[in-house]
């Protein structure tokens, strides 16, 4: 499914996702298809998942080395408009996970994420906004596991009543509690 699309599918649950996804349609409305890549410095579309296993008990989570936190996978859209796809690649590049489906098509969640500025392969890159999209996926736990060596440095299971607090991110526990909810 394309962006514009899913996000327009996305039915907000609460205040704050609706608030964001007015913010985003304006935000692709002015930047088209840039919007898709890093081009747009601002801020641009980033797709993630919440790799659940088959019981729906834990969560896959990669130790983000920029964020010095436990994340969910994800990462930029990188032109693709299809955001379940980048969510479902990111997921397979980021654990090393060969096998994953979504537990649902749509957005689960919808988020304007601040990224502080850092500095990336020798280049600073500047503060800026993640417009996320965030999925819910399945993945059986038997799977061998790698993480990917120039973003992460682990990977894992995690129950899901830990998440908030293995993050360390009080922006993103929210996140991951609104993903819970809607399992």
């Amino acid at each position: 499914m394309d962006y514009r699309e899913a996000i327009m599918a996305f039915v907000p649950g609460c205040e704050q996702e609706a608030a964001d996804k007015r913010v985003i349609c304006e935000a692709a409305g002015r930047c088209g298809r840039t919007i898709l890549s890093r081009e747009c410095e601002a801020m641009h579309l980033t797709a993630s998942g919440l790799v659940l296993d088959e019981s729906h008990t834990q969560a896959l989570m990669v130790w983000h080395n920029l964020f010095s936190a436990w994340s969910f996978p994800g990462g930029h859209a990188d032109g693709e408009g299809d955001l379940l796809g980048v969510a479902l690649r990111e997921a397979v590049e980021e654990t090393g996970i060969t096998r994953v489906l979504p537990l649902r098509e749509g957005i689960a969640s919808l988020d304007i994420l601040p990224v502080f500025g850092h500095v990336r392969r020798g280049r600073y890159v500047p503060a800026h906004l993640h417009l996320s999209a965030s999925y819910l996926l399945v993945a059986p736990k038997g799977q061998s596991l790698r993480y990917k060596e120039d973003e992460n440095s682990a990977v894992r299971w995690f129950p899901l009543g830990e998440l908030a607090a293995a993050s360390g991110e009080p922006h993103m526990a929210a996140v991951y509690e609104k993903l819970i909810e809607r399992i």
